[in-house]
């Protein structure tokens, strides 16, 4: 079966065609699932690279994802999806933002894998290691009772949805991007009706727009952000687009709109040093550049929940909360939460 599918999206940049719904559906059950050989996905996932995934095939592995996947209605708030290859020169700011939305009243998921190709950049799953939290061994249940009780969610993706760990060594062979780059994005693990989504390159806005229309969220936003992640920078305008009743919008935010704009300081990123940065911008103590990338992209977010009418409103509102120490003491519990968790072996 995999061979004629191959046939279609390999011929080529001029002879390959998109597959269809039926075709698309079954060739992410072959993939997903493995019943196709190594050396079949890796020909297929190169084929659809250069090819160029159409919308219907990457829904296709995005559902074939989710139907192997563990997925509740934990909390229904926020899912932050950045990419699972990682940061190598930006902050990862997503992760005290996370914090600060919860204590604004907007619960969150985030969600990772140790990196993967191409960029190989540090990961969510690198910070909890150096929090001394292997999420990966945590049963799903502490994870879950962490959730409820503190608002954020983290999920170890392959350990929730076990056919992408299957998949892990055939993507480090093949060093590239995929379609599961995108797919393992979106697996929605919390059902949550807002997204917030990080691209690379502004030419997937409108591909990535109708995948979200037809993924039935009820407010997506799509970010241009550093390094491909959902952050959106403080230094200067990013690129986003908002996603709302099968209708897609530009919109640029611009920091200095906002009276943030702020230069970034040199810094060489390290796990040890993302957390020490994340920690001292909860605590109030961070450099300026920082605490307002953090506070800007939880305005946003917020507005994009509802939880406030105007990144203006949602900007004062983070300020006040950094200020009471909420977000940093709702952080502090995270953790001591997950280290107190039961490590299985």
């Amino acid at each position: 079966m995999i061979t004629q599918l191959l046939k279609e999206v390999g011929r080529g940049k001029r002879g390959a065609r998109d597959l269809e719904g039926e075709e698309a559906s079954l060739a992410a059950d072959l993939i997903v699932n493995r019943k196709a050989t190594p050396a079949q996905i890796g020909a297929f996932l190169i084929a659809e690279r250069i090819k160029m995934e159409s919308v219907d095939e990457l829904e296709a592995f995005v559902l074939e994802c989710r139907s192997q996947a563990y997925r509740e209605p934990i909390h229904q708030g926020l899912d932050c999806a950045g990419p699972y290859d990682g940061r190598k020169k930006s902050f990862y700011a997503t992760f005290p933002t996370a914090f600060l939305l919860v204590s604004a009243g907007l619960p969150i998921t985030l969600h990772g894998a140790p990196s993967l190709p191409p960029k190989w950049g540090l990961t969510l799953h690198d910070l909890l290691n150096e929090l001394d939290i292997k999420a990966d061994r945590l049963p799903r249940e502490q994870l879950i009772r962490t959730a409820r009780d503190t608002g954020v969610l983290y999920v170890p993706t392959e350990e929730w949805c076990p056919p992408l760990g299957k998949l892990r060594g055939i993507r480090e062979e093949l060093g590239m991007r995929t379609v599961l780059n995108t797919a393992e994005k979106l697996i929605d693990f919390s059902l949550s009706p807002y997204l917030v989504y990080g691209v690379y390159h502004n030419t997937v806005f409108e591909r990535m727009s109708k995948l979200m229309s037809n993924l039935k969220y009820k407010r997506a936003l799509i970010v241009q952000g550093a390094e491909g992640s959902e952050d959106a920078f403080i230094d200067r305008p990013t690129r986003t687009y908002l996603v709302e009743n099968g209708e897609s919008e530009l919109h640029v935010l611009n920091p200095d709109s906002y009276g943030v704009q702020t230069q970034l300081p040199e810094i060489e990123w390290t796990a040890e040093r993302q957390v020490i940065v994340a920690e001292e911008v909860l605590s109030g103590e961070g450099h300026m550049a920082f605490a307002n990338q953090v506070m800007l992209n939880a305005a946003v977010r917020l507005r994009l929940a509802d939880k406030v009418d105007s990144i203006e409103e949602g900007l004062y509102t983070c300020k006040s909360l950094l200020d009471s120490g909420k977000p940093l003491e709702l952080y502090r519990r995270w953790r001591n939460s997950l280290r107190s968790g039961v490590k299985t072996v």
